[in-house]
């Protein structure tokens, strides 16, 4: 990735690419995997020791809904899975996360939800993230660079719902749902996460 993307581009977390690369695999090999990468015109995956531009991982999210648009939500899914899982292992301290499962999630959640908050740059990039309600909790992301551009009928940001549903459900409790009710890809001033709870 070239200085002028750097500059030209917001910043956002490594997993947002690199976690799609386990189930593209599992559908249709390394095969896949790397065309999809060289159509969305990048060259090699991020060393995970910092933020990329978005840009690039933008194009390949568009990539995938476009090439595979009947697998396409479920292996987003599956890559939000792995980032969450990936920040669980490597990002929230266990004790942060041993001390969430013991409180009541009425508790909980505020505080999980404050966590995202403050580290919102790496899945948001560009995109301006707020935590709009608290009861039920409702999550918005205005001009989310992951779906800039894109036209659909329904929402289609499915690797931030199960971002924040592998989450809420690990460190809260296994029966959180989370529902995009609202999508910049529809027409919405904002994409609008719902939680119950």
């Amino acid at each position: 990735m070239d200085q002028q993307s750097l500059q030209a581009d917001g910043m956002i977390g490594p997993n947002a690419l690199t976690q799609f690369r386990s189930p593209l695999e599992e559908q249709g090999g390394q095969d896949l995997f790397e065309t999809l990468l060289h159509d969305a015109r990048i060259a090699s995956l991020p060393d995970m020791s910092g933020l990329i531009p978005e840009g690039p991982v933008a194009r390949f999210h568009k990539t995938v809904r476009a090439t595979l648009p009947d697998l396409s939500a479920e292996i987003s899914r599956a890559a939000g899975v792995g980032t969450a899982d990936y920040v669980l292992k490597h990002r929230i301290p266990g004790l942060a996360q041993t001390l969430l499962k013991v409180l009541p999630a009425s508790l909980s959640k505020h505080l999980l939800a404050n966590a995202i908050s403050k580290n919102a740059w790496t899945f948001a990039g560009s995109g301006q993230f707020e935590v709009a309600r608290r009861a039920p909790l409702i999550f918005i992301l205005k001009d989310n660079p992951l779906i800039a551009g894109e036209h659909a009928d329904h929402p289609i940001c499915h690797w931030h719902v199960a971002v924040f549903e592998r989450l809420f459900q690990e460190l809260i409790g296994p029966h959180v749902r989370v529902t995009e009710t609202e999508c910049g890809a529809c027409g919405a001033d904002a994409c609008r996460f719902e939680f119950n709870i």
